[in-house]
């Protein structure tokens, strides 16, 4: 069976390396270089190596900074959905937005939430239903198996790691490769994507054994 592994938004803002606007705890230069050299293993064995990349415009729905008199991590309802309100975070052409590892890893880099009025959390599609080219580039490569990891557990990696499943891919997260926003959404994450049938393992190392 062909794998492909998708590294999830490593991306400067979401890095307490960079002090990103939005950076996740535990996204120092040890976490950086692990993912790096984890994913450069999984490179040397051959397999594809995708990356997702959030792409935001400046107004992007999911800023606070694009709602009068709100604050950042508010939720307000939107088209019937919650809608968590961050900080301003990589957009388009910024040095946020730069993706950390080294980009000739990848076969393919996949832009999300390009579009001003949706949520982006997949990296598959937007909450409007607007896709990316990532499965196409999927289907094309004949990948039938998906290994999943990166920033932030409870948020992009669920997201595309359940869409993966909806599309009928078979799925792995790796969880020391991946950092989530809080300990409570990640635990949760984690337990929903069991139940769904994701496979999680410790460390990708896990891959080999």
């Amino acid at each position: 069976m062909k794998t492909g592994v998708i590294v999830t938004d490593i991306q400067g803002d979401f890095t307490e390396l960079k002090h990103g606007s939005l950076a996740v705890k535990g996204t120092d230069q040890r976490f950086i270089d692990t993912v790096q050299e984890a994913t450069k293993k999984l490179k040397e064995k051959g397999f594809a190596i995708f990356a997702t990349q959030d792409w935001h415009s400046k107004d992007h729905i999911s800023f606070f900074t694009t709602h009068p008199g709100k604050k950042a991590f508010e939720i307000i309802s939107r088209n019937g959905k919650e809608q968590v309100l961050w900080p301003p975070h990589c957009v388009q052409g910024s040095e946020g937005a730069k993706i950390l590892l080294d980009e000739k890893l990848f076969d393919a880099i996949v832009r999300k939430g390009t579009e001003v009025e949706f949520e982006s959390y997949s990296g598959f599609q937007d909450d409007g239903g607007n896709q990316t080219p990532l499965h196409h580039i999927l289907q094309a490569g004949g990948i039938e198996r998906v290994i999943i990891y990166g920033i932030a557990t409870d948020y992009c990696v669920r997201a595309s790691a359940l869409d993966a499943l909806k599309l009928g891919y078979q799925v792995v997260m790796i969880k020391d490769l991946s950092r989530g926003v809080a300990p409570e959404t990640t635990k949760k994450a984690i337990e929903e994507l069991q139940r769904a049938g994701v496979q999680i393992l410790e460390s990708v190392d896990s891959l080999f054994n």
